[in-house]
């Protein structure tokens, strides 16, 4: 299977490891993996901002490149991130639309119709990976991010993936589906709000998971939110992509 990665703007900035873990987990499950250069941004941070015009101007340029991976032979777009994942394949149609862009609009349809999020893709494709160990017993605690949950609906494949990994022991907690706070622009608008339910959240991990020894989720945005609000408390929170966990499980002559 042919699959193109829309890398994301904070993967790419921010977590590029991200981004080589899941070409490396996605080539373990048997995907030949392309990535158009010629991305930019899905768009979010300007069209959650009322800026439909700038919004759609970055993600025209994506909209090109993710279609032309599609015409070249990629069966698939997969992306590391519910919330630009959601974007795609929810808010792109509107977007173009809002923006009078209608041939867009149809375009963006046929994409989303064909994009998937990483672990959405990776659950359908779990009989191809090779068994998967890590090199010390961990306790992972999920972090289930909003966009997923409640646009995507993406329940069960996270926590399925990672109890494949050997070693990888998935503890639950009743504050996994609590939404981290951060919200994209919501955590600049309003950041006493943001803060107070990152802060809600810390507490029932803490509480409802004390021994876990790392947060793991689909979204790196939620989890540096989350990392970096544990370190402005005193309570440093280790946090890693389920693509990471993933890849640190590969057998070592796939890990590359």
């Amino acid at each position: 299977m042919r699959v193109s990665l829309l890398i994301t703007c904070v993967v790419d900035v921010v977590a590029p490891d991200v981004a080589s873990a899941a070409v490396r987990v996605l080539r373990a499950a048997g995907c030949e993996v392309t990535c158009n250069l010629a991305q930019t941004c899905c768009g979010q941070p300007a069209w959650n901002a009322g800026f439909a015009d700038d919004a759609a101007r970055v993600a025209r340029a994506t909209l090109d490149a993710l279609e032309s991976d599609l015409g070249d032979g990629a069966e698939a777009v997969v992306v590391p991130a519910g919330s630009c994942a959601t974007m795609v394949r929810v808010f792109w149609p509107e977007l173009f639309e809002v923006a009078g862009d209608h041939d867009a609009a149809a375009r963006a349809r046929l994409v989303g119709e064909r994009t998937r999020e990483l672990s959405e893709l990776l659950a359908e494709r779990a009989g191809h990976l090779p068994p998967l160990r890590l090199g010390r017993p961990v306790q992972a605690a999920l972090h289930e991010s909003c966009h997923m949950l409640r646009e995507l609906r993406i329940v069960d494949q996270p926590g399925e993936l990672a109890r494949r990994v050997e070693g990888c022991e998935v503890v639950g907690w009743d504050g996994s589906d609590r939404c981290c706070g951060f919200g994209g622009t919501f955590s600049v608008k309003l950041p006493e709000a943001s803060v107070a339910m990152a802060d809600d959240k810390l507490e029932s991990l803490a509480a409802g998971a004390p021994d876990a020894d790392v947060l793991v989720g689909c979204d790196t945005s939620c989890l540096l939110h989350l990392q970096s609000r544990a370190e402005a408390a005193g309570r440093p929170v280790h946090v890693r992509h389920l693509a990471e966990v993933l890849a640190a499980g590969l057998p070592e002559e796939e890990a590359t």
